[in-house]
């Protein structure tokens, strides 16, 4: 067989992450020949070195509470101490069987994989492993990486990839930055027993979420042990004797035996060949594309971290399907970025769907509902841990614009709720809806009356 028609493909997609696999495997079901191109393993940041297996950490930092909450509730004492060798064990087989998982699908797909590192290499043209494969349709779905330039000596510390990667827990650990990833596993590894610090520029953690969930994740944070140091000028990070030393301009340094890059990550674009297609990242480092997902080269696209929209996993899902449904299926399809719910799991988790309140209230006359109360299961044991849920509600239309919440569960039920959002619900509907009961969930059709009124 010629080599050009046998390396010709109707579409090239580089990255087998949840976005390039959703984008293969859909475009595969329509007809079209498809190679798949990964460098490392199947399945990406989110299936190998992010959402799911510290998910798993987090269940497993989360027993810690429930071993000790049993006593109150009847139960013999518990005791118990966490060993993570083991727990990197088991997540090792659990990732180790969803990698076959995905490899089945895209096999049963049709979808053509081949492993090496891709590089761009003229128009429709991709080099791997030394060979050049053709596309009329290129998707480029390389996903994020580490951030490690915000300050000087940050590649000394550990990454969340190191972090599900541990033998041995550290005696203490000092977080860097206060983003998902700094929250998560301060909190994560907090529960473990670690002697958790964080160090971050703002005065409040989690920027871009509704200022009272970031004000009552610090409380949190800090009610679990975590030391927290907002308004750091973080100069550099040293690695010294007994571990690590953090330089501030406005304190003094601060010590751990580990230390985490929590800096955030940034668009994997490296080594792509983009300048051979004529496309230019924007000052963050992302590939720019328009509402298709399209880039300015003709004939390629891109899809997830790597353009740096929204950066979660559901929508880089979303924008490979959009992709295929509309350039194979025949069927034009856009995402929409807007009202996209998002979650923090740390303890209590917090999760959040449409507008914050100062966006609320910017955009025009804004009613405030909240409740906070202490839920039935921690009151009986005793904690003080409490749950905190707000209503954001237009009040020229009557439409909830934006729902929070701090406590047990919120990533479930926000998930539930940020249909309301998107089907247009109004105050009046939550209002005539019957509450059910015991729940905590049962507030968001309780909540009567404004707190606080804008506008």
């Amino acid at each position: 067989m010629d080599t050009t028609t046998q390396n010709t493909f109707d579409l090239i997609v580089i990255g087998a992450g949840s976005g390039g696999i959703a984008a293969s495997r859909r475009a595969a079901s329509y007809g079209a020949k498809v190679l798949l191109i990964e460098g490392t393993r199947i399945g990406g940041t989110c299936v190998l070195r992010g959402c799911i297996p510290k998910k798993l950490m987090m269940y497993a930092s989360e027993l810690r509470s429930a071993f000790s909450d049993a006593s109150a509730f009847g139960w013999s004492e518990v005791s118990s101490e966490f060993d993570v060798s083991r727990w990197t064990q088991a997540k090792d087989r659990e990732l180790d069987r969803l990698e076959v998982v995905y490899r089945q699908m895209l096999d049963n797909a049709g979808v053509n994989l081949l492993e090496g590192r891709a590089k761009l290499a003229g128009e429709r043209t991709v080099e791997v492993n030394g060979q050049l494969y053709h596309a009329d349709r290129i998707v480029i779905a390389a996903g994020g990486t580490p951030s490690n330039s915000v300050i000087p000596g940050l590649p000394l510390a550990w990454t969340s990839d190191d972090i599900l990667q541990l033998d041995e827990l550290p005696k203490s650990l000092l977080v860097i930055g206060a983003g998902f990833i700094g929250v998560e596993f301060a909190s994560i590894l907090s529960n473990l027993g670690v002697q958790v610090s964080m160090a971050y520029r703002a005065e409040l953690p989690l920027n871009g979420f509704d200022e009272d969930l970031r004000r009552l994740t610090a409380e949190a944070l800090a009610a679990h042990g975590v030391t927290l140091y907002p308004g750091s000028k973080m100069e550099a990070l040293v690695k010294t004797d007994d571990g690590f030393e953090l330089q501030r301009g406005n304190g003094p340094a601060l010590q751990a035996q580990a230390a985490l890059n929590a800096t955030g990550r940034h668009p994997n674009v490296q080594g792509l060949g983009l300048e051979t297609i004529g496309v230019t990242p924007d000052k963050k480092g992302a590939i720019p594309v328009d509402a298709d997902s399209r880039t300015t080269a003709s004939g390629v696209w891109a899809i997830g971290d790597v353009t740096n929209r929204v950066n979660l996993t559901p929508v880089a899902i979303a924008e490979g399907r959009a992709f295929a449904d509309t350039e194979f299926g025949g069927r034009t399809m856009q995402v929409s970025h807007h009202n996209i719910a998002s979650a923090v799991f740390c303890s209590p988790p917090i999760a959040s769907v449409g507008l914050t309140e100062a966006q609320a209230a910017e955009k025009g006359p804004t009613d405030v509902y909240t409740s906070q109360f202490r839920p039935m299961k921690k009151a009986f044991v005793g904690s003080n841990e409490r749950t905190f849920m707000k209503l954001l509600v237009d009040r020229t239309t009557d439409r909830v614009v934006g729902i929070h919440m701090l406590g047990a569960d919120a990533p479930e039920i926000i998930q539930g709720l940020a249909i309301s959002i998107s089907a247009g619900a109004t105050k009046r509907h939550f209002d005539s809806t019957m509450a059910l009961h015991p729940t905590s969930s049962e507030e968001f059709v309780l909540m009567r009356e404004p707190v606080r009124k804008h506008g």
